[in-house]
C-alpha cells in the first residue's frame, strides 16, 4: 500500500464522528434486505387498556396544589436524562423526585420526559385549577423502524417494551404527547406577561437541554436581552423547586403506605445481614458481604437502594458516611448498618442499627449503646403534634450531653455544653438528629427554614430520629476504652394526630432485644443447615 492510500484510509477513519465509533463493535447489518426482514413478521402488540394507577388521583391533587401557587405561568418539570456511568453504559434511570411526585411515575420509566403545566383561565384547568397538565415523552418505536433493533438506549430489542402514550394516559389520568412536540410546548408565546406573553418557571439542573431551551426562549423574547436579569429568573425557578419540596412535607395516605412497604423490606434486609455476618467475619472485605446481603433484598423487594449502604465496622463506624465498605468485620467490634430499601414507587426507608458483630455487646459498648437509645427515646417523646421540628434534636442531644458528663468526658457542665455558646458535646455527635423522609432520603431539602427546621410537627409528616455517639480511635480527649466505638440508632417516624408512630419498630432497639434477635436468627440458620445436611 502506498503513502497516498495510507493517507486516504486515515482520512476515512478520522472522518467518522466520535459519537458513532462506540458502535464499531456491533457489526450491525445495514443492508436493505436485513432491514426489510427485521421489520416483518412480528406479532401485533397487545391492545389492552391498563387500569388507572392507585396513585393517579393523589398525583392530580398534588398538581392542583401547585397550580394554585403559580397562576398564569407555564411550569416545566423534567424527569431528567439517562446518566452515563462508563462510556456507553448508563446508570439505572431514576426520575427527578419532583417529577415523580407530580406524575406518580416510579421505577425506571421515561428518561427525557417532561411534565408541563400550561396556564389557562382561572378555574378552567384540571380539577378546577388554573393549568392543564401534559406529559411529554418518547413512546416505543414501532417494530418497523430501525430504532427497534438499533437504538441501545430506547429500542425494544435492547431494553424491552415501554408503555405507549395511550397506556400512560389511561394509567395516570394524564394527557400525553410525543416528545417531538416538547420544544414548541415550552417556547410558544414566551414573553413578558404585560405584553401578552407567558412566564416560565423551570425545575433547573435536572436536564441541561431543557435548561438551555428555556434560557434561549427567555433571551429571544426579552424586550432588551442586554438587561435581562438572570439572577431574577433563577429566583423565579427556585420558587418552583421550593414549592415542590414543601409540597412533600405532608404525605398523603398513598405515600404513607409506600413508606411502610419500604420500611418492611428494609427490616427484612437487616435480618439478611445478620444471617450473612458469620461469613462476613471470615472475609477480607466483610463490610462488602454485609452491603451485598442488604442490596440483594433491595433489588428483590424494591427498585433499588434508597442511598448507598453504610456498613461500618469498628472504627469505620465513627465515619458518618462510611460507604466505601472495604473493611473487615472483626469479632468483638460493633457493626453500624445504615440502609434503606427504595420501593418501586421510589419512596425510601432510612434505618440504622448498631449490632455486635458476634451477637453480644461488651460492657462499654452496651453503655454507649444505651446512652444513644435513651437519646432516641427522648427525641421520640418530644416529637408531638404542635412541637417544632428542631425540638427533637434538642431533646436527644441534651440526653447525650448528660451521659457524657456522667462519664467525665465533657470539659464543661451540661448547662454550658448545651448552650448556643458551648456545644462541646457535639464533638461526638456532629450531625442533626432528624430529617424528613420520602421520595428522597433527605426529603423536602429545598423547603424554607421556617417550614423545615422551625416547622411545626403535623399529621402526615415522616421523618427520622437518629442520634449517635462516635468515639474515634485517634480521639485523645477520651479514655482508651471508648475509642473505636461508633453507635447510631435510627428509626422512621410517622406523625399522626395522636402522636408519633415508629414505622421501623419491628427491628429490635433495646440491647437485650438486639442480642436475642440475632441469636434467634443464628439458631434458625443452623437449624436450616442441619435439615439440609
Amino acid at each position: 500500500m502506498n503513502d497516498a492510500e495510507n493517507t486516504q484510509n486515515m482520512d476515512t477513519a478520522n472522518s467518522q464522528p466520535l459519537e458513532e465509533r462506540v458502535n464499531n463493535r456491533s457489526q450491525r447489518p445495514t443492508s436493505d434486505a436485513f432491514k426489510a426482514f427485521m421489520a416483518s413478521n412480528w406479532a401485533p402488540a397487545p391492545q389492552v387498556t391498563p387500569a388507572r394507577d392507585a396513585v393517579a388521583d393523589h398525583a392530580a391533587r398534588r398538581r392542583r396544589t401547585i397550580s394554585e401557587l403559580f397562576k398564569g405561568e407555564r411550569l416545566v418539570i423534567p424527569a431528567g436524562p439517562l446518566k452515563v456511568r462508563s462510556n456507553d453504559c448508563d446508570y439505572r434511570f431514576r426520575p427527578h423526585s419532583g417529577f415523580a411526585h407530580l406524575t406518580g411515575l416510579g421505577l425506571d420509566h421515561e428518561p427525557d420526559a417532561v411534565l408541563i403545566l400550561e396556564p389557562v383561565a382561572e378555574g378552567k384547568g384540571d380539577d378546577g385549577g388554573h393549568h392543564t397538565a401534559t406529559l411529554y415523552f418518547r413512546p416505543l418505536a414501532g417494530r418497523d423502524t430501525e430504532q427497534f433493533y438499533a437504538d441501545s438506549r430506547a429500542g425494544e430489542f435492547w431494553i424491552g417494551a415501554r408503555p405507549t402514550l395511550a397506556e400512560f394516559e389511561a394509567r395516570l389520568g394524564l394527557p400525553t404527547a410525543h416528545i417531538s412536540e416538547l420544544e414548541m410546548a415550552i417556547t410558544k408565546n414566551v414573553g413578558a406577561p404585560e405584553i401578552g406573553g407567558i412566564s416560565i418557571r423551570l425545575v433547573r439542573k435536572v436536564d441541561e437541554n431543557i435548561d438551555a431551551l428555556v434560557d434561549t426562549a427567555r433571551y429571544n423574547t426579552a424586550k432588551d436581552p442586554e438587561t435581562l436579569d438572570l439572577g431574577e429568573l433563577d429566583a423565579l425557578d427556585e420558587k418552583l423547586s421550593e414549592a415542590l419540596s414543601e409540597l412533600r412535607l405532608l404525605k398523603d395516605e398513598w405515600e404513607i403506605e409506600q413508606m411502610k412497604i419500604a420500611v418492611a423490606a428494609t427490616v427484612e434486609g437487616f435480618a439478611d445481614v445478620v444471617r450473612a455476618l458469620p461469613r462476613a467475619l471470615t472475609h477480607k472485605r466483610g463490610e462488602r458481604v454485609v452491603e451485598g446481603a442488604f442490596f440483594a433484598r433491595a433489588r428483590e423487594e424494591g427498585n433499588e437502594l434508597g442511598y448507598d449502604t453504610i456498613a461500618a465496622s469498628g472504627n469505620n463506624a465513627t465515619v458518618l458516611h462510611w460507604n466505601r465498605n472495604s473493611g473487615t468485620v472483626n469479632a468483638g467490634e460493633l457493626l453500624l448498618l445504615d440502609a434503606g430499601v427504595e420501593a418501586d414507587s421510589l419512596y425510601t426507608a432510612d434505618v440504622t442499627r448498631t449490632l455486635p458483630a458476634t451477637g453480644t455487646f461488651t460492657d462499654v459498648q452496651r453503655k454507649v449503646y444505651e446512652a444513644v437509645l435513651d437519646a432516641a427515646d427522648a427525641g421520640f417523646a418530644a416529637a408531638q403534634p404542635g412541637v417544632r421540628f428542631r425540638d427533637i434534636h434538642t431533646a436527644a442531644t441534651t440526653v447525650l450531653a448528660e451521659r457524657l458528663a456522667e462519664w467525665g468526658l465533657l470539659p464543661v457542665s451540661v448547662e454550658e455544653a448545651i448552650s448556643p455558646e458551648g456545644q462541646q458535646h457535639r464533638r461526638w455527635m456532629p450531625h442533626g438528629t432528624s430529617h424528613h423522609l420520602g421520595l428522597d432520603v433527605h426529603d423536602c431539602a429545598q423547603a424554607k427554614r421556617e417550614l423545615y427546621l422551625d416547622g411545626i410537627l403535623t399529621e402526615g409528616m415522616v421523618f427520622t430520629i437518629e442520634p449517635g455517639l462516635y468515639f474515634k480511635d485517634e480521639d485523645l480527649a477520651i479514655p482508651a476504652e471508648y475509642r473505636g466505638i461508633g453507635v447510631r440508632i435510627e428509626d422512621d417516624i410517622l406523625m399522626t394526630a395522636d402522636g408519633p408512630v415508629n414505622l421501623s419498630a419491628a427491628l429490635p432497639r433495646k440491647a437485650d432485644d438486639v442480642e436475642s434477635w440475632m441469636a434467634g436468627i443464628y439458631q434458625e440458620a443452623q437449624g436450616q443447615a442441619s435439615t439440609k445436611a
